[in-house]
């Protein structure tokens, strides 16, 4: 198999690494590069601060226009139907964030603590993202975040698209348990009473390579213009666009609510980032950042080459879905090894995954011992002291 699609989609567990995943979230369109030159985007910030010292990092790449949805979507208009249950329009607000995007992906540390401290430079990125549901059992839904991105190179020719699995939420109503995260590595199975789960879903978030992240209950409220849902406070490691360039604090912990509008949706963060030596144990907080990713749907957007890439890697993901669950459903905590990159862990399962959708056979049974050997290899026996996951 070698026509264009599966080349371009081959090259995504490298050039799309580096050029996405860099960032976490490569593009900038011209427009934000534009008005980061006349001065920024930020209402407020750092007033005293020198004039270049918060200059926003984040993806430098640019991709070429997109045309906005501008009209109420069919997903909102099914969310706002009369006479649903309250668990069937929880669900429809769910299945409402499935769809081509836009992404723009905002943080600012607004607050800082210590005497000495001195802000850092916002983050500010975007891609182009389709999210699909992978799963729909009634009570339990999942959605698989893909980056399907384009790149304008420096001759102005457009390149790509180029694929990158993201990442991926799951969905489950009144679930009774979760493995939450608690610092050093460190994932506990935290239980839920079924009188404080009431009415709540779960929403467990996973990283690119479908090991945990973090997890949260909380209630969907619905209005007339939007529903949204708010989980409780949550731990998490250090997401990549801090890891890459950060090693003076270990955790964000922080608080989630991710409102549905009618041309798309928003993921709004209140994030403390703190210091954790050990298990448990926050023994400094350095900051308060907000963040605000913004998901605009898109139309005339071709992101068939993410449905190839997803449809051929189909299988082989939901080997990695299924070990990993095999893994926190037999265990009360689960460590993984710290390390300043987690490379070791996501790119051999995405060269294998490109090579699937490339064409390579292999075998369910050989896929099946790829998986365990390259999750295995990543396991701790105890808590890990560092940042790095």
């Amino acid at each position: 198999m070698t026509s264009c699609r599966a080349v371009r989609v081959a090259q995504h567990s490298l050039l799309a690494v580096l050029i996405g995943l860099a960032a976490v979230h490569g593009n900038v369109s011209a427009q934000m590069a534009s008005e980061e030159a006349n001065g920024g985007r930020y209402t407020f910030s750092w007033p005293y601060a020198a004039e270049d010292a918060l200059k926003p990092r984040g993806g430098t790449t640019q991709g070429p226009p997109v045309t906005r949805v501008t009209e109420t979507t069919e997903a909102f208009q099914r969310l706002q139907a009369e006479d649903l249950s309250k668990f069937e329009r929880d669900r429809r607000a769910i299945l409402a964030m499935a769809g081509g995007y836009r992404a723009s992906f905002d943080f600012l540390e607004v607050v800082g603590y210590p005497a000495d401290y001195t802000p850092t430079a916002p983050y500010q990125s975007w891609g182009t993202e389709y999210v699909y549901v992978i799963a729909d059992e009634g009570d339990f839904i999942s959605l698989q975040h893909l980056l399907v991105m384009s790149i304008i190179d420096d001759e102005g020719e457009v390149r790509g698209p180029f694929i990158n699995k993201h990442w991926r939420q799951d969905w489950h109503f009144e679930a009774p348990e979760a493995h939450t995260y608690r610092g050093a590595n460190t994932w506990q199975r935290t239980q839920r009473s079924k009188k404080a789960r009431a009415g709540q879903w779960l929403q467990t978030v996973w990283q690119v390579d479908d090991s945990p992240r973090y997890a949260a209950w909380g209630a969907w409220q619905h209005e007339d213009e939007y529903s949204t849902w708010q989980g409780g406070q949550t731990w998490r490691p250090l997401p990549r666009r801090e890891y890459s360039v950060r090693d003076d604090y270990d955790a964000l912990v922080g608080i989630n609510r991710q409102t549905i509008l009618p041309t798309g949706w928003v993921h709004e963060q209140r994030n403390e980032k703190v210091v954790v030596p050990s298990l448990d144990r926050i023994t400094q907080r350095l900051a308060t950042e907000y963040g605000i990713a913004r998901y605009d749907r898109i139309k005339d957007y071709d992101f068939s080459e993410g449905d190839a890439y997803l449809e051929a890697t189909a299988a082989f993901w939901g080997q990695v879905r299924d070990y990993w669950d095999r893994l926190l459903a037999d265990n009360e905590s689960l460590h993984l090894k710290a390390q300043s990159d987690q490379a070791s862990l996501f790119l051999p399962l995405f060269r294998r995954a490109s090579e699937i959708a490339d064409g390579a056979d292999y075998a369910s049974e050989a896929n099946a011992a790829f998986v365990r050997d390259t999750i295995d290899g990543y396991l701790a026996e105890k808590p890990q002291k560092g940042a790095g996951y």
